[in-house]
């Protein structure tokens, strides 16, 4: 991916002088300095997905250290089955058959200014076949603008749907601020947002109901911690962007009042450790850390 390999150059010839040498202990001030040292490449975007990549590396040393998962230092636990939900491009089928009471249909090839019915038929068919009790998401990846989001809305609200996920493109914040009063449907957004100090301006505002960070890109698991506790103060929920991946489901355990966590892509090739999803559900295991497992050949 072109993130992932601009976000390496970025590590190798800006952060890698700050962070040789230094005690890999001191997660927050090296969070601090490798922010700063990036401030000309933007607050967004690639600097951050590296920052953010050099930050879960030393939480992963934080807890090696301390012989603890990541998730104990935070005040957590592991151990305990965390409920997923399958995100879908086609058909729900696999995401039933593997036990998930919980799915996000991608909505982003319908043009509901030109077929709305389609759209509206692809949900009520979802909805059929879930049942009543499955809990039902959609995503229109930020295709729409206010009113096309405003009519699929009063379309599926009839169909129980428990969010509507990045309609607008993520700067539009008056766009937002303007679904968070009229919409039918909470608001979903935020995995294309990077920062704390960002996401305090969408949770003062209240623009999303439910947000969704990347640890990947937000700023780590140090920028995580701080969102989290933010949106706890706020009374909003949290539900991170790819959140059955490891190092967001630490979080998750230890800091999520309402945990849910995100599937949806193959496991990437380079990484082991990750647990499995079983019957729609998740759990961390005792490895240290965040219980990533580096296949170094294979990232050389």
């Amino acid at each position: 991916m072109a993130s992932a390999a601009g976000g390496i150059h970025v590590v190798r010839t800006v952060l890698r002088d700050l962070l040789l040498g230094r005690d890999p202990s001191a997660v927050e001030r090296i969070w601090e300095e490798m922010y700063r040292a990036t401030l000309p490449f933007g607050r967004k975007g690639i600097a951050l997905m590296a920052l953010s990549g050099v930050d879960l590396a030393l939480w992963d040393l934080r807890g090696k250290a301390a012989n603890e998962p990541v998730a104990r230092l935070l005040g957590g636990e592991v151990g305990h089955p965390i409920p997923t939900y399958a995100t879908v491009w086609g058909s729900i089928e696999p995401a039933i058959t593997t036990g998930h009471r919980a799915i996000k249909l991608h909505l982003e090839k319908y043009d509901p200014r030109t077929n709305l019915e389609a759209l509206v038929d692809c949900v009520a068919n979802a909805r059929q076949r879930m049942g009543a009790a499955g809990m039902l998401m959609v995503d229109a990846f930020m295709k729409w603008d206010i009113e096309t989001t405003l009519a699929v809305a009063a379309r599926l609200v009839e169909h129980n749907i428990a969010w509507l996920e990045e309609p607008l493109l993520p700067d539009d914040l008056k766009g937002y601020a303007d679904l968070a009063d009229r919409c039918l449907i909470p608001i979903a957004g935020g995995e294309h947002e990077f920062t704390a100090a960002a996401f305090e301006t969408i949770i003062q505002q209240r623009l999303h109901a439910v947000l969704q960070p990347d640890v990947c890109w937000c700023g780590g698991l140090t920028e995580l911690i701080k969102i989290y506790r933010m949106a706890a103060a706020a009374g909003l929920r949290v539900c991170p962007h790819r959140g059955a991946e490891i190092w967001s489901l630490h979080a998750i355990a230890a800091l999520d009042p309402q945990p849910l966590a995100e599937s949806g892509r193959s496991w990437m090739s380079w990484v082991g450790g990750q647990p499995p999803i079983v019957d729609g559900w998740i759990q961390l295991g005792e490895a240290p850390g965040l219980g990533v497992i580096v296949d170094e050949e294979t990232c050389n």
